[in-house]
């Protein structure tokens, strides 16, 4: 290959050198000034460190529960909690759809009891917590937000981060249940009962993680994204809601994938474009104009092959994300193409952050990449051609009109196979891959989850059903249906439900009942 067809995984040209003539006209701004292209905030981790917040959830409330005092007394910053699939949509663990599910790709949670046991020992009023459920996520907030009363915590001081971001489960990831509609209606009650109740949560991360895990490309990520977020604001602004309030608990989800140039370029262009979004949506609080994001490392570029070669891959995505600018950071286990993350995995993931937060020097000042020839220029182009996308997006009527016609689920396909394409020919170097491979027999070792876990699970569903007053249940699970039907905000009485002890299956049946499921 020569140098004059270089591109990155965008196909956006990179030339053989960079000078001054390459830089755009326009001025990159300052830190913490309007448009955020440098950071939203003027001393970034001169300040304070980004949060370091290890994924983790897995089996049952108690032994995810380890982890986390484990990941606490390693130097994690906040927890970051992973559900399994019946959780995620909206399926109790005794359902016969959750049989073979149950506990294998994150935490099965019922019920508030098993919120209880997840979060024993925690104090939800002193740590900071980001969940990623989506289609289920205003389930999983009543049961935090019930679970920190019992605590006796002030919900106005708890904080953290619901993804809650169902768009890009049409596009990129499968796990919906209402059609897009109704979905977007819970999103905007969740918004409007968390600016009163818990105004200092995050009430949405709105996601490209897993858009590029489909095979966007990485000005497909930020495109959809934002298009996604638009129409997250422009449904809160019908519904009356101020951007000014709501659009400061507004937060992204990015991911960091191995082109280290293009991830940076890609992190600054899309803290412009969305404070150009905002404004033109009629923000005018700066701090309602800012993405803020959490970053996690790539789970599609790691390697089952060779997989400790995936440490040098994580390291270089951690320092993408932190060049980028991000506000939270998850890295991934170096075996977690084979399985859940081990122990010692996962404390590997933490020590890279740590290293680069205490001994690389990136977080001495602000935006180090600033300036550069080759990153300004790059960033002018990421952000050029994203907003190509999201004019297109635009004129189709917006994000649920796009996703409706199968746009973004194309375009998504499209860069995937080009990109699996160029792997099978060696246009693309995976090493140990395509590329210096070895015959060795891989050892590592594997975490499993056993298939007891569903019998556990149903067990105390029994009980639970036994033991709680039903009559009260029912009556609260009517009064959602008509909350539903008459479109009242659905969020007081889903905490009422949950405090009776209804289960996470009951409130999500219910609305499926008014609702219906979406069928792609």
């Amino acid at each position: 290959m020569n140098e004059q067809e270089r591109h990155t995984d965008s196909s956006i040209p990179i030339k053989k050198i960079y000078t001054g003539q390459d830089l755009p006209t326009e001025d990159p701004g300052m830190p913490g000034a309007f448009p955020f292209t440098r950071g939203v905030q003027a001393d970034m981790y001169r300040g304070k460190l980004w949060t370091m917040r290890q994924y983790a959830g897995f089996s049952t409330a108690a032994e995810s529960n380890k982890r986390y005092h484990y990941l606490l007394s390693q130097g994690v910053s906040g927890l970051s909690v992973a559900f399994d699939l019946p959780t995620q949509i909206g399926y109790d663990s005794d359902h016969e759809l959750a049989d073979g599910e149950v506990g294998k790709v994150g935490v099965a949670i019922d019920s508030i009891e098993d919120m209880q046991v997840l979060f024993d020992k925690i104090s939800l009023e002193e740590v900071s917590t980001s969940m990623t459920i989506n289609a289920t996520g205003f389930i999983l907030l009543g049961l935090y937000a019930a679970v920190a009363k019992q605590q006796g915590a002030d919900l106005t001081k708890i904080n953290g981060t619901i993804q809650n971001d169902i768009l890009k489960e049409y596009a990129a990831r499968g796990t919906y249940i209402y059609p897009p509609k109704p979905s977007m209606r819970i999103i905007t009650d969740l918004f409007e009962w968390c600016s009163r109740e818990v105004p200092k949560w995050n009430t949405i991360s709105i996601s490209g993680y897993h858009i590029r895990e489909a095979g966007s490309t990485a000005v497909q990520e930020i495109a959809f994204t934002l298009s996604n977020g638009k129409a997250y604001v422009q449904a809160a602004l019908e519904k009356g809601l101020d951007i000014n309030i709501f659009g400061k608990r507004l937060s992204f989800f990015f991911n960091a994938h191995n082109n280290l140039f293009e991830e940076v370029a890609k992190f600054r262009a899309a803290r412009r474009m969305w404070a150009q979004i905002m404004k033109e949506l009629g923000a005018t609080d700066p701090k309602a104009m800012m993405l803020r994001f959490h970053t996690q490392t790539g789970g599609s570029t790691l390697t089952a092959q060779q997989p400790l070669n995936n440490i040098a891959r994580v390291t270089v995505q951690t320092l993408a994300a932190v060049l980028g600018g991000t506000q939270s950071l998850h890295t991934n286990g170096y075996d977690e193409a084979l399985s859940l993350p081990t122990e010692e995995a996962a404390a590997i993931a933490l020590r890279t952050q740590q290293i680069v937060a205490f001994e690389s020097g990136v977080a001495d000042t602000v935006d180090p990449l600033a300036g550069s020839f080759f990153v300004e220029s790059l960033t002018a182009s990421v952000e050029k051609e994203a907003w190509k996308l999201i004019e297109t997006i635009d004129a189709m009527g917006g994000s649920v009109t796009a996703i409706e016609k199968g746009f973004m689920q194309e375009e998504i396909a499209r860069s995937a196979y080009h990109y699996q394409q160029q792997t099978e020919l060696g246009q693309k170097i995976i090493v140990g891959v395509n590329k210096f491979q070895t015959n060795e027999k891989n050892n590592t070792p594997v975490f499993r989850i056993d298939d007891s876990i569903r019998i556990e699970q149903c067990e105390k569903l029994k009980q639970l059903r036994t033991n709680r007053n039903n009559a009260v249940c029912e009556s609260l699970l009517t009064l959602l249906r008509q909350n539903a039907v008459d479109g009242s905000n659905i969020m007081p009485t889903v905490l009422s439900a949950i405090e009776a002890k209804c289960t996470l299956g009951e409130i999500a049946d219910t609305l499926r009942g008014v609702f219906g499921e979406y069928r792609q």
